[in-house]
């Protein structure tokens, strides 16, 4: 399939790809030189479907007609080499994933989905329809569906609230039940020898104390003894049931309760903030990926441009040297510079095709993603250093996690700090019977010895308490000194993207005069090439220029903390470069 495309822009060259006859682009040429002065802040690129003859004849006379306020793009950009990228816009299915299990609101039904990217299954899910054209903005909402990180992160965080909720309760009244039920069998043989030897003993010695020996008296023990069995066999059995309810209730833990309940909720925090620098770093990999598809699709429509160019160069110089105009050497080296724009070519369409696959990738679909938000820079200054770097200290989530790490730590404080105090509780018990029994009442308890040793516990919190604060002021230093840095890099972008407009319109002069002079016989094929290369050098640098710009900004915008911020100055600037892609 291929692709007649038009843009409104007359500002940006960079990216303009000439390839209509020799004749069509001089005059182009002087239509366009008649309005370099004027300036139009956003382009507007159109695809032209041109699969058959017809439309790309309508496609071309429409360029014909509106040459002096549109830059044409190359009539091969969508050539069979890069069939794949210019792929229908589709829609298809990529996979939700809610870490909590629960459907948030969303009507469809969850359950176990394959992630088209590792095949794996995914459960607590539901398919989520994607369209293959996704503008900037359209693409951050999806990645915060789709993100297998961000929703791992939200697990976390799910898990450490519910810990939290589970130690809410933890001094609150104890209630339970007893019940229980037992069957007895005892069948046993008691030796009594022993038993009855020590009774007959005692009554002996106890009556010869009291009473004188008189004759004939009998022997009392004995008498005794004979009564008493040397063994006795004990047969038992039945059964008994029992039931009771008790209660225990910790009415004074020294604040113990409520240190862990803290320490419980700084970790909540923790993971959240966590869970915000993942987010910030996905938003920018996001931004890099999708502006880094862009500008790989330009640099492939300029390597078709420089092709086609080429291709006509070589086709002149064959007819001037079967003319004789030309020498052999001029005719080869015409060939292979046209040999060296081919292979340029290629290269180019297979790194497009590549940076729109790791695109695909991050966003988890089956099919290419086509983006449609074009690279851009703003000729507005950017406010001073200072707004930004304030916006830092107030938003950045990394001094969030040290604020989180330091209210564990105090928290820890206050646990260790219980050491010594006690601990009251009320307890009762009673048994659910006929003639029931109950008990109760209170006790505390003190730890008087052994354990964990209070005074170290103590200075280990308090050293951590100082790490927490320490850390504080050395992650806002390198957070000044990373918005400052990121600061000056757009301003650079910036400048150095205005400073190449110049060589940009330098080299598309020399471009439009060496063709000229080629056809009056007085430039060679050879100056032809070399006026095309550095015309592509030219435009590449500066599209180049604009990539560095939007990733720059990208970067301030996360070492802020506010990393949507972006979009803001997207949505506002003044130069926009043309996309193959469009609404």
């Amino acid at each position: 399939m291929k692709f007649a495309l038009s843009t409104l822009s007359t500002t940006v060259m960079t990216i303009t790809l000439m390839s209509i006859a020799a004749t069509a682009s001089a005059r182009a040429s002087e239509h366009m030189n008649e309005s370099q002065n004027e300036m139009i802040a956003v382009n507007v690129t159109q695809i032209i479907d041109a699969d058959n003859q017809n439309n790309a004849s309508s496609a071309l006379d429409m360029v014909n007609q509106n040459i002096t306020s549109k830059t044409v793009f190359s009539k091969h950009a969508a050539s069979a080499n890069k069939s794949s990228i210019n792929e229908a816009s589709v829609k298809s299915a990529t996979i939700r994933v809610d870490s909590t299990g629960e459907a948030s609101g969303h009507q469809a039904a969850l359950s176990t989905l394959i992630d088209p990217i590792t095949h794996k299954s995914i459960e607590n899910s539901y398919p989520l329809q994607v369209s293959s054209l996704l503008s900037l903005e359209q693409a951050q909402n999806i990645l915060l569906q789709v993100s297998p990180k961000i929703a791992a992160n939200q697990a976390a965080i799910a898990a450490s609230e519910y810990q939290t909720d589970a130690l809410k309760t933890i001094d609150h009244p104890l209630v339970f039940a007893r019940v229980s039920a037992t069957t007895y069998n005892l069948d046993a043989d008691i030796d009594l020898s022993s038993l009855k030897n020590g009774i007959v003993n005692d009554i002996n010695n106890g009556v010869g104390d009291i009473i004188p020996p008189i004759p004939d008296l009998p022997n009392f023990g004995e008498l005794v003894g004979e009564r008493i069995p040397d063994n006795y066999e004990l047969k038992r059995s039945g059964s008994t049931a029992g039931a009771g309810l008790g209660v225990v209730w910790p009415i004074y833990t020294a604040g113990r309760t409520a240190a862990l309940t803290g320490a419980s909720n700084a970790r909540t925090q923790e993971a959240v903030a966590d869970s915000i620098l993942d987010k910030n770093e996905l938003y920018n990999t996001l931004i890099e990926r999708y502006f880094k598809a862009q500008l790989a699709i330009i640099a492939a429509y300029l390597r078709d441009d420089a092709y086609d160019t080429l291709q006509q160069t070589d086709h002149m110089a064959q007819r001037l040297f079967e003319e004789g105009f030309i020498s052999r050497v001029d005719r080869l080296e015409a060939q292979s510079a046209l040999a060296d724009a081919k292979s340029e070519s290629v290269n180019a369409n297979n790194d497009a095709r590549l940076a729109m696959i790791a695109l695909q990738r991050l966003l988890r679909t089956e099919y290419r993603i086509k983006p449609h938000t074009p690279l851009f820079v703003s000729s507005r200054p950017l406010p001073d250093v200072s707004y930004f770097q304030d916006l830092a200290l107030t938003n950045h989530p990394g001094l969030q996690k040290v604020a989180a790490k330091r209210a564990q730590a105090q928290q820890l404080h206050a646990l260790s700090d219980t050491g010594y105090k006690p601990t009251v509780m009320l307890y009762g018990y009673g048994q659910i019977e006929k003639d029931p029994s109950w008990i109760a009442g209170v006790s505390a308890s003190w730890k008087l010895w052994g354990g964990l040793d209070k005074t170290a516990s103590l200075a280990s919190s308090n050293a951590k308490i100082r790490q927490a604060d320490l850390s504080e002021i050395e992650v806002s230093d390198n957070l000044l000194l990373l918005v400052e840095k990121n600061w000056h890099d757009v301003n650079n972008a910036q400048s150095r993207y205005q400073a190449l407009q110049s060589n940009v319109e330098l080299a598309a002069e020399v471009l439009r005069l060496r063709r000229l002079g080629l056809q009056e016989g007085l430039n060679t094929p050879v100056e032809i090439a070399q006026a095309q290369t550095q015309s592509l050098k030219a435009r590449t640098e500066q599209a180049q220029a604009a990539y560095s710009y939007v990733q720059s900004l990208a970067a301030l915008m996360q070492s802020c903390g506010t990393p949507l911020a972006f979009n803001a100055y997207l949505n506002a600037a003044d130069i926009r470069l043309p996309t193959l892609y469009d609404k």
